[in-house]
């Protein structure tokens, strides 16, 4: 199957040094494999998003000579992509209405005694699953996808290596569509990239987590997997990973060649002097030679 490729930016800010890697390994991942690369723009989530933000990504990866072979997709359009999907998850038992509130949900762990760690995310307890009793007579308020109970993925990251995860144990039955009606990320991305016949993932490291509801998600809707690969963090002078939430500073494109020398150099590729188009082929083949033998 032809290499297709993508990467995906939330509109929430202009992107950053840390999403710039990501842009450039997904961008050399596709050239070094001879296929195709394309831009999603992530705006499932309307309230975070920031009205011009997606034109601003696309400028800026423009001026670092990446552009998409495709026209770029926006998911707050496909809508009716996602709807089919849930609907096919609750004709086969896949998913359940749920009115828990997250205090419902702390109240319900508390009482159970279930440990749980500090920062950890709260492990859904089941209290809605048809056979907990259901609604009980409560308004739904989200849908969930149910975990099966024997729910270990297994599956080797091409930079990580063999992964693994007990997703019902780590995450429990996961949010489909939210309270506010808007589609959860595990939906959406798991819908996009059957439907743009991604073949590979090429994201950040702090993903890494979602892959094994991601991978639960096609087998219960017949999607193919793509192949994952993560690529390493870049961490702001805190030690903790660059990000916009808190506070990473938009790239300063005012020199491009900077902006792709520093994303390189997280990535172990050798900096370069050329113009981007010619350290773009340049690091390409860096890249090729890099990964030959995990493909």
């Amino acid at each position: 199957m032809a290499y297709r490729g993508r990467f995906a930016p939330s509109p929430t800010g202009p992107l950053h040094a840390g999403s710039l890697v990501a842009a450039l390994a997904s961008w050399l991942d596709a050239r070094a494999h001879g296929g195709t690369w394309l831009m999603r723009v992530e705006d499932v989530d309307t309230p975070r998003c920031i009205p011009g933000a997606d034109r601003l990504i696309l400028q800026q990866l423009a001026a670092c000579g990446l552009a998409s072979d495709e026209p770029v997709v926006w998911q707050s359009q496909r809508d009716a992509l996602y709807q089919a999907a849930l609907d096919r998850l609750i004709a086969q038992g896949g998913a359940y209405p749920c009115a828990c509130s997250r205090q419902d949900i702390e109240r319900a762990l508390l009482a159970s005694g279930a440990p749980r760690e500090r920062h950890q995310a709260a492990v859904y307890p089941g209290t809605c699953r048809p056979e907990n009793g259901g609604l009980q007579g409560r308004a739904p308020r989200a849908w969930r996808f149910r975990v099966p109970d024997a729910a270990r993925v297994d599956w080797t990251d091409c930079r990580l290596g063999p992964q693994s995860q007990d997703v019902a144990r780590a995450v429990g039955d996961f949010i489909l569509r939210r309270a506010d009606g808007l589609w959860a990320y595990q939906l959406a991305v798991v819908v996009d990239d059957a439907a743009q016949g991604i073949t590979h993932v090429v994201r950040g490291e702090d993903l890494a987590d979602n892959t094994p509801r991601q991978i639960l998600l096609q087998r219960a809707l017949g999607l193919p997997t793509p192949a994952y690969l993560h690529t390493p963090l870049v961490l702001g002078d805190n030690g903790e990973k660059l990000s916009k939430q808190n506070g990473a500073q938009a790239l300063d494109l005012s020199d491009p060649m900077a902006a792709l020398n520093a994303a390189a150099r997280a990535l172990g590729l050798p900096a370069r002097g050329d113009e981007p188009d010619a350290a773009l082929r340049g690091w390409t083949r860096d890249w090729a030679l890099s990964t030959a033998p995990t493909r």
